[in-house]
């Protein structure tokens, strides 16, 4: 069908899906969604043409993936969205429209990009295959990482994740690391002198101390590491050695990093002995490992896609990436509008991932 002639009508049925999609509550934490949710079956609906495939990993973590034809492009989209905030000035799981604005919890990150696809999906009949997961705002990755294990993401030679990059082409960006530290003394009075070297506080201080240090100078050097301390507690009160403390900290390493290099150095540092360290999540930078960007570059530049210069928060293109398989970062809205208060995406960027995504698979609306 024309673009011109069928442009507001698209746009009208991208809407729709976008109001369906906001009304499922998909949030994460709590992350309660099994194969029966009502999101699940409404993508059925829509997508009664495709195989579809549920594989159900537990806690929340569940995979859609649907296939029409043999194609070479796999589309990924996160279904989860991050917890609405009290205070929002639109109900969170409505979609609102005010002035080209759609207002509304996932609309930005990333179900405006699901609701473009799905358009597609509907007023076509090209190869299309889709995989929507559900755990990628916990910052675990299972979904998309199980997927690559069992083989299913063999036969496609690019991947397009869906996170909002203003439907620019990105092929670059940096990874997270997540960690926690359990640092564990002896405690006692503090009045003894050992307090100074048995107190668990103490150990984390000076751990903290030098991490600070290493995140300075990194960042003096043009290498910076968005390390971040998010969480301290431990002990019981002042006048006891705390026999107990606990970190919780993260860092962004940029192309080329590496996460593993990194944990290794950090349990290095002053105090770090005293500790028992646990990685809660591990996502690479983009690209990673002995993979580059070629291939991915070579596919915009063939489908004379608009590119970026990179983004600084991390996606699951790196896991795909880590596995050989080309990956971009490709949808509409901004990450400064994702996780807000009033989460919202543009409706002209609807608009133009519309186009952009019916180019890649070879339709046209």
């Amino acid at each position: 069908m024309s673009a011109v002639e069928n442009h507001t009508e698209a746009l009208q049925r991208t809407l729709g899906h976008l109001q369906a999609l906001v009304a499922c509550d998909t949030q994460n934490p709590p992350r309660i969604i099994a194969e029966d949710a009502p999101i699940f079956i409404y993508l059925r609906e829509q997508l009664s043409d495709f195989k579809i495939r549920l594989f159900d990993h537990g806690k929340g973590r569940v995979s859609f993936f649907a296939c029409r034809g043999t194609p070479d492009l796999l589309f990924n989209v996160h279904l989860d969205t991050v917890p609405a905030l009290e205070g929002s000035d639109y109900p969170p799981l409505e979609l609102t429209l005010v002035d080209g604005r759609a207002f509304g919890r996932g609309a930005c990150d990333i179900k405006g990009a699901a609701a473009c696809l799905l358009t597609l999906a509907r007023e076509g009949d090209a190869p299309m295959a889709l995989l929507f997961t559900t755990d990628e705002e916990g910052g675990e990755g299972c979904c998309v990482n199980e997927f690559i294990k069992d083989g299913h993401a063999a036969g496609f030679s690019q991947v397009v994740v869906a996170e909002p990059t203003q439907c620019v082409a990105e092929f670059r960006h940096r990874g997270f690391l997540s960690a926690r530290g359990h640092f564990k003394g002896c405690g006692g009075h503090s009045s003894e002198p050992r307090a100074l070297r048995d107190n668990a506080i103490h150990d984390l201080a000076r751990w903290s101390s030098a991490a600070l240090n290493v995140a300075e100078s990194a960042e003096a050097e043009g290498r910076r590491t968005c390390f971040n301390i998010g969480t301290v507690e431990g002990g019981v009160k002042s006048n006891v050695i705390a026999d107990h403390a606990y970190i919780f900290w993260s860092a962004r390493l940029a192309p080329g990093d590496s996460n593993e290099d990194f944990i290794a150095q950090s349990q290095g540092w002053d105090g770090a002995a005293a500790a028992e360290w646990t990685v809660s999540f591990s996502g690479p930078p983009l690209p990673t490992g002995e993979y580059d960007d070629v291939a991915a570059r070579e596919f915009a530049a063939r489908h004379k896609l608009n590119t970026g210069d990179g983004l600084d928060f991390w996606t699951e293109a790196s896991l795909f990436g880590a596995a050989g398989i080309p990956a971009l970062v490709l949808g509409p809205g901004s990450i400064e509008q994702a996780h807000v208060l009033n989460e919202w995406v543009a409706v002209e960027q609807l608009e133009r991932c519309l186009k952009i995504y019916a180019g890649l698979v070879g339709d046209h609306v």
